[in-house]
């Protein structure tokens, strides 16, 4: 493919790949911040950088390099499919820990934190519980009660090795959804109504009383209009509002930064704006799934540098705008990318003729968004960045 060898070309002498982890300081040496690892880069920001995980990636013997990054560049992982509903219960009753339990020993070895996703979302879910649903099988209060112990089993499973939980995920619609005021969307508020949602976080909470418990969704990096019929920021706001007030024990909102650059999109300041208002509720916020995809034409595939810069620079700069923001805000505590290689992108599955969504691109060479996240981990200070602060799992 043109277009791989193109960006491979163009990146290679920018960042070198290896040298990754702080260099020893001694009276003659100092160690340049550029051969740094994200993860030790943040870490003077007490901010953890971390990467979802394809675990047959991660197990692949003929590619070691992607194991080899994951451990080196990242502070904390989450699991991009193996602790979802279909992998960890695909036969009601019977539990497949294996590829979880195999990343949470990966993060232990590696000394990384460990992101939980996802408790409760409307996807990906196994085939006995949606057919059971929908053929009469299972009733209203069972469906309750399966919700109840599925987060209860699979929290008390991971107790004491998962720093962040997103408890659920994606509950509000979009203006573009039908009807087009938001509201709460997809199985679970069909069968169960909204109030699942506090429900779920005090069954988390009473499986796991110190993981940090999170709400996730994507478009919600900024404010919109402050009306909640059309602005989903402004209407997760609300419901958190509305969770901490009924003493929910929300700990904190997750942004997922999922962008393309063929979008507007938001500057710095407007994302910063919207983290400030979620940390004034008493809330940590994250970003929990970054990644700022492009569509592809002809002359990309072709090479046409013309077509591929614009790109390349526009993705940098979506990457830099979130991170700066999450440093801006004491609150923020970690900063994910949902997967560090274009060679393992969900992207081109899911949105057909686009891509160049991550970091390195498919061949490992690290692109021009992996230099300007360095940048601005390296010459980011006081007065204005400050270590996190720490969030309590709240009772």
């Amino acid at each position: 493919m043109l277009l791989r060898r193109w960006i491979a070309t163009g990146v290679a002498a920018v960042a070198t790949l290896g040298a990754l982890n702080t260099l020893p300081a001694t009276a003659g040496h100092q160690p340049n911040p550029a051969d740094q690892s994200l993860r030790t880069l943040g870490m003077r920001h007490d901010l953890f950088i971390g990467t979802a995980v394809d675990m047959a990636a991660l197990n692949d013997p003929a590619d070691p390099q992607y194991r080899q990054l994951t451990a080196s560049q990242f502070s904390t992982v989450t699991a991009e499919n193996v602790m979802k509903w279909e992998s960890l219960e695909p036969t009601r009753g019977v539990y497949n820990w294996g590829p979880a339990d195999e990343l949470i020993a990966f993060a232990k070895q590696n000394n990384q934190r460990v992101r939980g996703h996802v408790l409760v979302w409307h996807n990906q879910l196994p085939g006995w519980l949606t057919s059971g649903v929908a053929d009469g099988s299972i009733s209203t209060a069972e469906l309750r009660d399966i919700l109840k112990n599925h987060i209860t089993n699979v929290v008390k499973h991971f107790k004491g090795k998962i720093w962040q939980w997103d408890v659920v995920n994606e509950a509000v619609s979009d203006p573009w959804d039908t009807p087009s005021t938001l509201h709460y969307k997809g199985f679970w508020a069909q069968h169960l109504g909204p109030d699942y949602v506090a429900d779920a976080f005090r069954w988390a909470r009473a499986a796991d009383p110190k993981a940090l418990l999170f709400y996730n969704d994507y478009n919600i990096e900024a404010f919109g209009s402050g009306d909640p019929a059309n602005d989903k920021t402004q209407f997760v706001y609300d419901m958190a509002k509305q969770l901490l007030a009924a003493g929910v024990p929300i700990d904190g909102v997750g942004s997922q930064g999922h962008l393309g650059t063929q979008y507007g999109n938001f500057d710095t300041l407007q994302v910063a704006a919207a983290l400030k208002k979620f940390a004034d509720l008493g809330l940590a916020t994250a970003f929990t799934e970054v990644d700022v995809r492009s569509q592809i034409t002809e002359a990309m595939e072709n090479g046409d540098s013309n077509e591929i810069n614009p790109r390349l620079q526009a993705s940098a700069a979506n990457y830099s705008v979130l991170l700066q923001a999450c440093l801006a805000d004491r609150h923020c505590l970690s900063f994910t990318v949902w997967g560090f290689t274009d060679k393992y992108s969900w992207v081109p599955n899911w949105f057909g003729s686009e891509g160049l969504a991550n970091i390195y691109d498919e061949n490992y060479q690290p692109k021009r968004a992996y230099n300007l996240m360095k940048g601005d981990l390296i010459y980011s200070g006081a007065p204005y960045v400050l270590p996190r602060i720490p969030q309590r799992p709240r009772r």
